[in-house]
């Protein structure tokens, strides 16, 4: 063999050892890194991942339906991503301005890349409503106004500040209007309208109400009750004719006049009644301009609602005990009212009044299971007015003309007997009421503003409790210092009639 042979033989081995030993440490280090690892064989390096675009550093874009913005670029254009093409979409129409062109109502953003794949710029873009008219029908109806509008997906936000709460409803009005008819739903424009406009200093409205109601009753009641017998040899008629005073529903009074004839005897009862009834109730109350404020005055009466009776005993017969049931209603002077301070010192006022109080009329009478005792229950006679005006601060509003006038005349007698013309009074009775009420309300607004304390007085100024003998010997009730805030007169200074005056 030839010293060349051999040579080429052993070169051949060696690349075969190395080849082996070579595929050996791969097995190794896919099957144990770590055992890779201290033979010497490092891992492969770690790929980190890089974010090349994201809308961190983005900018904000608010774009109208179908309104467009251009952009300029620092760095020619390669590549454009726009997240959603069907809200809005990215036209380059040089290598460094492109156009964004607002679609539909949404949010996308879209991403600008240079020809090394580098962000050359990112935008959030969010198409809203086209506001522009809204905002510039506010600024036309209210000049004086500071009203901003923006959208945000279907919704729509005023913000800014405006002169009173009639204007802030004036511009939320318009919004919903010129919204409901870009989309053909009024209803559904006003909930998807954020009203977030603040009032520069809110007016304080005060209102002061009087309520004056005058009531008449007249009530006259005659008749005449007859008893006896008449006979005729062994004939007897007895009668007793007892009339009742069926439109006020008792009698007046239990006293009477009684006379009689052989054996007939009459009863005559005749009253005649008048009341006046006066109630006046003068209520103040303030509030803020389109804040609703409610005064009442009044009390609370029991009503039995009826009864709950269980037995005391599973046993037949055994003794029950009935449980009243009982609530309570109210009665008295309602105010409710809301005040808008307009332009110019004028006040659009909503007011509801409510007066009420007990009546015997229609009362109901409730008798316990088991026993005679009896509850009585008094209706609620109600009456009530609501209306809405414009007035100016200070003038009055008068709510009059609420007159209820009810007359009843009820005569009752025997048939027959009771349409002689002489005799016919002797066998019946005549009732007559007579009810008139009138209602009146007086209301008048002020535009108020805040007052010191020092400038207010209360109804106990002055007011002091008497001394023992004062009290005592002289049956004072109470010692008065004066009103506060003024000084007494001297005491030679007063002038007129001394003496005792004696009734």
């Amino acid at each position: 063999m030839s010293t060349e042979s051999v040579t080429m033989t052993a070169s051949t081995a060696v690349r075969a050892a190395t080849l082996a030993a070579s595929i050996a440490l791969l097995i190794v280090a896919h099957v144990n890194p770590a055992a890779a690892g201290d033979m010497g064989l490092s891992a492969p390096p770690t790929q980190h991942i890089h974010v090349a675009a994201s809308d961190l550093k983005s900018r904000a874009v608010t774009l109208g339906v179908s309104k467009s913005v251009v952009i300029d670029l620092p760095r020619d254009i390669k590549d454009v991503l726009v997240a959603d093409p069907t809200i809005a979409n990215a036209v380059v129409r040089s290598s460094r301005r492109a156009y964004i062109i607002g679609i539909k109502v949404g949010q996308t953003n879209v991403f600008f890349f240079d020809a090394n794949g580098r962000q050359i710029a990112g935008f959030d873009i969010a198409v809203t409503r086209d506001l522009n008219g809204i905002e510039q029908a506010i600024r036309e109806v209210i000049p004086d106004s500071d009203i901003t509008v923006r959208g945000i997906d279907e919704g729509v936000i005023l913000s800014g500040t405006v002169a009173n709460q009639a204007e802030s409803q004036q511009a939320y009005d318009i919004a919903v209007r010129l919204l409901g008819a870009a989309s053909s739903a009024t209803a559904a424009a006003g909930d998807k309208i954020v009203n977030a406009i603040v009032v520069r200093g809110g007016d304080q409205v005060m209102l002061k109400v009087t309520v004056a109601e005058v009531e008449r009753d007249l009530v006259k009641q005659l008749g005449i009750n007859l008893s006896g017998s008449l006979g005729y040899g062994t004939a007897v008629v007895n009668f007793n004719n007892t009339n009742p005073f069926s439109a006020y529903g008792e009698s007046l009074s239990g006293s009477s006049i009684s006379g009689g004839w052989q054996n007939i005897s009459a009863v005559l009862q005749a009253m005649e009644q008048a009341g006046v009834i006066h109630t006046l109730a003068e209520p103040s109350l303030t509030a803020i301009s389109g804040e609703e404020a409610t005064f009442y005055a009044g009390g609370q009466f029991p009503v039995l609602n009826g009864y709950s009776c269980s037995s005391t005993s599973s046993t037949p017969g055994a003794p029950v005990t009935c449980q009243p049931s009982i609530s309570f209603k109210k009665f008295g002077v309602g105010l409710n009212f809301t005040p808008v301070v307009l332009s110019g010192g004028r006040i659009s006022l909503t007011v509801k009044t409510d007066v009420s109080d007990l009546s015997t009329q229609n009362a109901l009478t409730i008798t316990q299971p088991g026993t005679t005792q009896t509850a009585t229950i008094p209706s609620i006679r109600e009456r009530s007015a609501s209306t809405t005006v414009e007035i100016p601060s200070g003038g009055s509003l008068a709510m009059a003309g609420m007159i209820q006038n009810t007359t009843r005349h009820n005569i009752n007698g025997f048939p027959g007997l009771m349409e002689l013309p002489v005799l016919g009074p002797l066998f019946k009775s005549n009732d007559f009421v007579n009810q008139r009420t009138e209602l009146m309300i007086l209301v008048t607004p002020y535009v108020v503003r805040a007052v010191a304390e020092k400038d207010l007085s209360r109804p106990d100024d002055g007011f002091a409790d008497p001394s023992d003998p004062a009290q005592v010997l002289l049956g004072n009730l109470n010692r008065i210092y004066g009103v506060g805030g003024k000084s007494d007169p001297p005491p030679d200074t007063y002038h007129g009639n001394y003496g005792f005056i004696l009734d």
